[in-house]
């Protein structure tokens, strides 16, 4: 029984797992039930290794980076007027868009059991492909565009 001491204390880790799985399977897990997230999770990767023959934990962690935004908008109301302000995304709210994004794009796909949606969405997040990584795209093109409010972020 392997356990990770963080910040709050020691917490429980399967062991064939990491912190950054556990993570992801806490925001895959609906209405309290992880052992259906963890199941839907392994019959992910096992999916993922028959359709790429790759690792598919490598496939999952390249997903991951392809996804997380480095950039993104806030609206700060200044003088009446609302802007959408540039900032820089911090690495465990990066972490929370792409978990979010990936795990929407997949349920939003219909037709067929969400551990083969979320294996066809990661392998295509590998590949920089796919709607989680075209909502990424999106929230840095905003960004960029608004570039010429970045001023107003130190109000």
């Amino acid at each position: 029984m392997p356990t990770v001491i963080t910040k709050r204390g020691t917490t429980f880790l399967p062991e064939n797992s990491n912190p950054t799985q556990e993570k992801f399977i806490n925001y895959l897990m609906k209405d309290g039930k992880k052992t259906i997230a963890r199941k839907i999770f392994s019959q992910t990767l096992k999916t993922i290794s028959k359709k790429t023959n790759s690792d598919p934990e490598k496939v999952f962690k390249t997903a991951i980076e392809n996804v997380k935004p480095h950039m993104e908008v806030k609206p700060k109301r200044i003088g009446g007027a609302v802007y959408q302000i540039p900032l820089e995304v911090k690495g465990s709210r990066q972490l929370a868009l792409a978990f979010r994004w990936i795990l929407k794009a997949a349920r939003d796909k219909k037709g067929s059991p969400m551990a083969g949606r979320l294996a066809t969405e990661l392998i295509e997040a590998s590949n920089e492909q796919g709607s989680s990584v075209k909502k990424k795209i999106d929230t840095e093109r905003m960004a960029a565009a608004n570039k010429a409010f970045a001023h107003f972020a130190k109000y």
